[in-house]
């Protein structure tokens, strides 16, 4: 049997009390976090947690978004700040350490190097993201997007909830001026550091403890449109129909072959099917379907697609019918800081943390920050791959390996 130590055990119990803590805001009827960019629960978390960083002596205060950061002051006024933490919203009925995981870790790792080391060289910032998951606007990482500069206030004029309510006015109802003139641009941050749970089943699989991200991957989101002839079922020929269901199931089956033979790290999803007129005995007459296409290099995303619009045009010409390919989402690959990479290995090797190299599958507010500011991306096992349920879990012990490992590369950049 394994005895663990006291100090051990209390740092299991910190971050694990810590996760339920802020899980608790937005809490669902059956374990889910619903907790949506602006809303009254998103509020409650976030003042709750700034309520937190001035209780751990930091410094705290929003931007005009919404962004809560958590200063911890660096002894060298000249040295720029080095930001850690991730996003506080969550999607619908959403887990509990999406996001969260990351602030509270950063929070706990900024606490223990402060009560053992004093202040730091450089200035550390604990921040809470306002929003990445895009689960109650049609927009993503606005947050992060709107400190390196690449949304500003007027991108959220036109972006609206089911409710019709703009993101702008959802702002303001908890109390941030949607007029305001102040930009919320930072050109003081030297680099970021996110940790999260890895979302996935590589490291459950490979029994390793830990991921050092090496590339987020690109993704190409499309609308399909196959228009054909609706009919009725039981007195139009199988030769002479215009099926759009059948020719849709035709080109989602060549898109999910050709991605396998591609390349390995290469995914493609057809996940949202809506077909009219949707009746039992009626051929459907059109079908609208989406595809999902990731992988870390750009050249593999731009081939695979092209080839997908040439199928396109091929099956529309040998149908006679019309097809149209829109895309609608567009996010580049973006590689890791191989430095912060490198140091974040030389970290796990040291203190005999096990440890590997990914690309992660998922966005992350990382990928936004990389191309601003040297990033780096850490990940620890999720029981099952689950994320974004309510089942969504990640043991103690490894909750608090990824807190030891973001703990020791703080000190190394910041002491």
């Amino acid at each position: 049997m394994v005895i663990k130590s006291r100090e051990t055990t209390e740092q299991l119990n910190d971050i694990d009390t810590l996760v339920k803590w802020l899980a608790s805001f937005g809490q669902s009827s059956n374990g889910g976090v619903n907790r949506l960019l602006y809303s009254n629960d998103w509020l409650k978390a976030q003042e709750a947690l700034k309520t937190r960083m001035e209780n751990d002596g930091l410094n705290t205060r929003y931007d005009g978004v919404g962004n809560l950061f958590g200063r911890l002051e660096g002894t060298d006024k000249n040295e720029k700040t080095i930001l850690t933490g991730s996003h506080i919203d969550t999607v619908i009925d959403g887990g509990m350490f999406d996001g969260v995981y990351g602030i509270v870790a950063s929070l706990l790792a900024t606490n223990r190097l402060y009560k053992k080391y004093g202040a730091p060289k450089k200035p550390i910032e604990v921040v809470s993201l306002c929003e990445e998951e895009g689960s109650r606007f049609p927009i993503t990482f606005w947050g992060s997007s709107n400190i390196i500069g690449k949304y500003k206030l007027d991108d959220g004029l036109n972006k609206k909830d089911t409710d019709g309510i703009s993101i702008l006015d959802a702002m303001e109802t908890v109390g941030f001026d949607k007029n305001a003139s102040t930009s919320n641009i930072r050109d003081d941050i030297s680099s970021f550091i996110e940790l999260h749970v890895e979302q996935g089943v590589v490291l459950e699989k490979t029994g390793n403890s830990l991921g050092i991200v090496t590339h987020i991957v690109g993704q190409r989101r499309f609308n399909i449109k196959v228009i054909g002839e609706s009919n009725h079922a039981g007195t139009t020929p199988m030769s002479y129909r215009k099926d759009a269901m059948s020719i849709s199931a035709q080109i989602i089956s060549y898109i999910a072959d050709k991605a396998k033979a591609t390349d390995p790290d290469l995914v493609a999803t057809v996940g949202k099917l809506n077909a009219k007129p949707n009746v039992p005995n009626v051929i459907a007459g059109e079908v609208l379907f989406t595809l999902d296409v990731r992988h870390y290099q750009d050249s593999v995303l731009d081939n695979f697609c092209n080839d997908i619009s040439h199928y396109l045009k091929f099956i529309s010409d040998e149908q006679e019918i019309d097809i149209h390919m829109d895309k609608w989402m567009s996010v580049e690959p973006v590689t890791m800081d191989a430095q912060l990479t490198e140091t974040a290995k030389k970290i796990a090797k040291e203190k005999e943390l096990s440890h590997q190299v990914l690309v992660s599958g998922a966005g992350h507010d990382a990928q936004v920050f990389g191309s601003f500011c040297p990033t780096v991306l850490l990940f620890v096992p999720s029981v099952n791959g689950i994320s974004h349920s309510p089942k969504e879990f990640t043991k103690k012990e490894d909750l608090q390996t990824g807190v030891e490992l973001l703990t020791a590369l703080l000190y190394e950049l910041a002491y």
